[in-house]
């Protein structure tokens, strides 16, 4: 398997098809690259260079004690795109990968990114604090630290359920899907995923979005019931330079895999966009 051993040793394991423009895809909590497997067929077939990385701690990259954190994420993706060359890039992350991407772009992409896509991302802030009283109150992410530690393989396979809607009335909820979402959590180490909680829930990426110069488009789903719209897209808009935002009625947070035709169509226009 192609891995990476960045600066402090850890192994990435990371993805690289094709040739042409790169596309760059950052996965979130608790999942592997392998979450992106509908977009990485649709960009490659037409014609870009797709990558994506299991990040640290997760999927197949090596379960490290520490950097479970968005500097450590961030700059193991930068490490990775110097190894590559990537040049003229378009970043996109999901949900925890959008905040990746936030930080990375804006911190590390001068000169290497042209465009960033942050899809049900939990970008600019997501926690309750007295600066942002809207915000999910801290016992929301205390209850998904328990049921991570102390009882995951069930945990994670309930949590498939308000990931993708599927527990919405008339929704069909499709057992493939829930067990693939499940194999690639239970791939990644508990740890990793306990520790980074703290940072998809408490990382505030407001200065990040307000520092990208580049065009970013904003997607998100109505009703995404893990990364509320109004404290997320909503917010994250107003901060970016640039940006662009479209919403989905009663898509789901997982919506890259359940809607992957919609998102996939957006997601090519705005790349092959002029802004």
């Amino acid at each position: 398997m192609p891995t990476l051993k960045v600066k402090d040793g850890t192994e990435i394991f990371y993805k690289d098809w094709g040739t042409g423009q790169p596309v760059v895809f950052h996965h979130g909590w608790p999942l592997s690259c392998d979450d992106w497997d509908a977009q990485m067929m649709f960009f490659l077939k037409q014609g870009y260079r797709v990558v994506a990385h299991d990040r640290r701690g997760h999927g197949r990259s090596s379960q490290v004690t520490d950097g479970h954190d968005i500097d450590t994420y961030a700059a193991d993706a930068a490490e990775l795109v110097e190894f590559l060359d990537l040049k003229d890039a378009i970043h996109i992350g999901h949900s925890t990968g959008g905040g990746e991407v936030a930080r990375y772009v804006a911190k590390y992409g001068q000169g290497r990114v042209t465009k960033a896509v942050l899809i049900s991302a939990v970008t600019p802030l997501m926690v309750q604090t007295e600066a942002n009283p809207d915000g999910v109150p801290m016992s929301v992410f205390d209850e998904i630290r328990e049921g991570t530690a102390t009882k995951r393989p069930q945990y994670f396979h309930e949590f498939t359920l308000p990931f993708y809607g599927y527990n919405r009335p008339g929704a069909t909820p499709l057992q493939g899907v829930r067990d693939n979402w499940w194999r690639q959590g239970m791939m990644g180490g508990i740890n990793a995923h306990y520790y980074g909680i703290k940072a998809f829930s408490e990382t505030d990426f407001t200065e990040d979005l307000k520092n990208i110069d580049v065009p970013v488009l904003v997607l998100h789903g109505e009703d995404d019931q893990i990364v509320p719209i109004d404290i997320t897209a909503r917010k994250a808009i107003k901060l970016l330079k640039n940006g662009r935002l479209i919403t989905y009625p009663g898509f789901p947070h997982g919506m890259p895999t359940t809607e992957a035709a919609t998102i996939n169509a957006d997601l090519l226009a705005f790349i092959q966009s002029e802004s």
